[in-house]
């Protein structure tokens, strides 16, 4: 028998269970039950494989092997472009549609996991050949941490403060406190937007999140959450019954309009705040050169 069959296959089976770790139905029901999982189960494990085979690999010095994982680079980055296609052809069909911004981030994800499945299942089968199987035991379970860890990051609670406020109409505007949100003519639908809508203000929390909130996927993406988890009172065809979110241009504040069918103010601030913070929304300008150059200046 190979004497690194045993490695081997310990490194296959921590990397599976890596992927199921970081493959999770949620209330966005994606990846979806059963065929969505069985395709990212199936690629994980091919992930799992060509990770725990590369350490043998090097230590039999056949580096021509290791020219697989650049392969597997390759077919992981097609995962990203399948998610992308398949997510952006369901989107046309949402009565509140995810956003570009919103389904670059899922499939970038999808194909990050890929990558930090092969990492585990390489550091697995590494520890396992070089100590053994209780320190790969160990090894193995402080990887899957950490990929449990880096699964998920920031949520808008953690950068803005949730304020429910109730509509109300100037004439024909709507408004959430002073910020505008559209114009509403007719009397009856300005009656049903007082019944079965709601209003948030997001407040930023320093002058990066003012950016970051401003970007319209992420004011997408948080439309979109809170349709999925609370329901939508709109049908197509019904311009005036569609969630809207609108900036305060002086201070950066965001005025969330919704009209969910669960109408419950605690539930839906809290879905608000479990919104992902999404990777390509982010913007740091105190970062820039010249926002430190002009801080020194002023010293």
């Amino acid at each position: 028998m190979n004497e690194y069959i045993y490695a081997i296959v310990f490194g296959i089976l921590i990397g599976v269970v890596a992927r199921i770790i970081m493959l999770r139905t949620d209330y966005r029901q994606y990846p979806t039950n059963l065929h969505g999982k069985i395709i990212h189960l199936s690629l994980g494990f091919i992930a799992a494989s060509l990770g725990a085979m590369a350490v043998p690999a090097l230590m039999e010095q056949e580096y021509t092997a290791i020219t697989f994982l650049t392969l597997a680079a390759s077919q992981f980055r097609e995962v990203r472009n399948m998610e992308r296609q398949t997510l952006t052809e369901i989107d046309e069909l949402e009565l509140v549609s995810r956003g570009k911004t919103y389904i670059e981030g899922i499939a970038i994800s999808f194909e990050g996991r890929n990558y930090l499945v092969i990492l585990t299942s390489l550091v697995g089968t590494l520890v396992y050949i070089l100590f053994n199987v209780y320190v790969a035991l160990i090894t193995g379970l402080i990887c899957l941490i950490i990929a449990k860890s880096l699964m998920s990051g920031s949520t808008l609670k953690d950068i803005v403060a949730i304020d429910h406020h109730p509509l109300h109409f100037k004439d024909a505007g709507l408004y959430i406190d002073n910020i505008y949100i559209m114009n509403i003519g007719l009397k009856a639908r300005q009656e049903e937007i007082l019944k079965y809508g709601m209003g948030f203000i997001l407040t930023p929390k320093n002058m990066n999140v003012i950016t970051t909130i401003a970007n319209l996927g992420q004011r997408q993406a948080i439309l979109h959450d809170v349709s999925i988890s609370l329901g939508v009172f709109r049908d197509s065809g019904t311009p005036a019954l569609t969630p809207l979110i609108k900036r305060d241009l002086d201070d950066g504040r965001i005025g969330v309009f919704i009209l969910p069918q669960v109408r419950e103010v605690e539930k839906a601030a809290e879905i608000i705040g479990a919104v992902p913070v999404l990777e390509n929304a982010i913007r740091m300008p105190s970062q820039s050169r010249t926002h430190n150059k002009n801080e020194e200046a002023d010293l």
